[in-house]
């Protein structure tokens, strides 16, 4: 029979509660079918699943959702005579994002521990975690030498017996980028920015316990930390790659550069942020996109930031919240004088280029996580593109439940006491 008559066979059987048997293999469409029309007449479809081909079981795996956190691969080829171009060399394989976690080609034996300077509620929680790595763990312990001056814990003498074991280091002046396995922050969210400071190309695992304000990038809690950082000695946890910026600044004279040496390059996890500074004026600055100029800003400023930090600064000025596996840059507007000047997202492989305008009124000035601050004159500018080191930060459970624990918990995301129920009696 063709596909019209078994049709209507169909529906008229349903219609009036016949029995209808399947005494042959039938393909997947047929299958389809009958449920279909089955659905319409609200009558019930048994078929034994031995009258199923084998066209048919693979058709039915082929819908079975995976867990799998990227989307399913496009198809190539458009109608009956397109297809895309295929280029061998612009092939990428990438890692499901489900699946990444962390491993040690050999034991970590050094870790560095990032605590919050000044911060007297941090003083007992640092001294426990670094008695447990030193004696427990027997590991090399690295410290900033500036938070063993703090007066809390240089006139401990108890603890001074451990401090003897540690090394230290200074901001900028030292390297050790190849010293360390691991790292363990004790604060907030700025603890994980400064962790990532500190390294502008490779960087070692951070777990970062919430012992801060906000809390929304340190999943972990301090009371089970013993049994927390075994895990992640062993070997034993997810880890999320959170992208970051890759900045360069490049100055037209070189008496106003930013450095004396040439162009500057930063390492940005949260965004770079250029606005007016002091002046009263709009700021007023060219925005290219791989050398193409797409709009100019005027406004307070405009923030470029990484999907970690779109739930920082730029959520603030109006933009969405993108979790940290999806590969995007987002340009945000701030306050623009503007009322269509909406937030964008690009991809993450494009190159920005931030310059003054010609015509600007006054200077602008940029800042990279919040730090290191510089003015920016006509003739400078700001290149950015995705960095490849990423940050790899440990999760708690997962990506996505960690994401979603700490958009409820930390910005109390879709918060509303819930509509009551109304039975059938009260709609009347």
């Amino acid at each position: 029979l063709n596909c019209s008559v078994r049709n209507q066979l169909l529906e008229t059987a349903f219609n009036t509660n016949a029995e209808i048997t399947v005494t042959h293999p039938i393909d997947p469409l047929a299958v389809s079918h009958i449920f279909v029309i089955a659905a319409r007449a609200r009558a019930a479809v048994a078929i034994p699943s031995v009258f199923f081909s084998l066209h048919s079981l693979f058709f039915s795996l082929s819908f079975r959702r995976t867990q799998s956190l990227h989307g399913p691969s496009p198809v190539t080829t458009f109608g009956p005579k397109a297809c895309m171009l295929q280029i061998p060399q612009a092939v990428m394989h990438i890692q499901d994002p489900a699946s990444q976690r962390l491993t040690w080609n050999k034991p970590p034996q050094s870790v560095l521990v990032i605590k919050k300077i000044q911060d007297a509620s941090l003083l007992q929680p640092f001294k426990e975690l670094c008695v447990f790595l030193t004696k427990v763990k027997n590991m090399i312990v690295y410290v900033e030498k500036k938070v063993l001056e703090d007066p809390a814990i240089s006139g401990d003498e108890n603890f001074g017996a451990i401090t003897k074991n540690f090394c230290t280091f200074r901001e900028d002046l030292d390297d050790i980028s190849n010293l360390v396995d691991f790292i363990i922050c004790l604060g907030g969210d700025g603890t994980l920015l400064y962790a990532s400071s500190l390294f502008q190309e490779s960087v070692p695992p951070v777990m970062a316990f919430h012992l801060g304000s906000l809390g929304f990038l340190t999943p972990f809690k301090f009371e089970t930390y013993q049994s927390q950082v075994t895990q992640v000695i062993e070997g034993n946890a997810a880890i999320v790659l959170r992208s970051r910026l890759k900045v360069r600044t490049l100055c037209r004279f070189s008496e106003i550069c930013f450095s004396p040496i040439g162009p500057c390059v930063f390492k940005v996890l949260n965004e770079v942020v250029v606005d007016r500074g002091p002046s009263s004026y709009l700021s007023n600055v060219d925005l290219f996109l791989d050398g193409h100029l797409i709009t100019t800003v005027q406004g307070d400023g405009v923030i470029v930031s990484t999907p970690t930090g779109s739930t920082a600064y730029a959520v603030a000025a109006g933009a969405s919240m993108i979790h940290p596996n999806v590969p995007a840059i987002m340009i945000t507007p701030i306050c623009p004088h503007s009322l269509s000047f909406r937030p964008i997202v690009v991809p993450a492989g494009v190159e920005l280029k931030i310059m003054l305008s010609c015509d600007a009124r006054n200077t602008a000035w940029v800042s990279f996580d919040g730090r290191k601050r510089q003015e920016i004159c006509h003739g400078d500018s700001i290149t950015i593109t995705t960095s490849c080191f990423p940050v790899p930060s440990i999760c708690f459970r997962d990506p996505v439940n960690d994401w979603f624990e700490s958009l409820a918990q930390c910005l109390h995301w879709n918060v509303r006491k819930k509509q009551n129920y109304i039975s059938s009696e009260d709609e009347f």
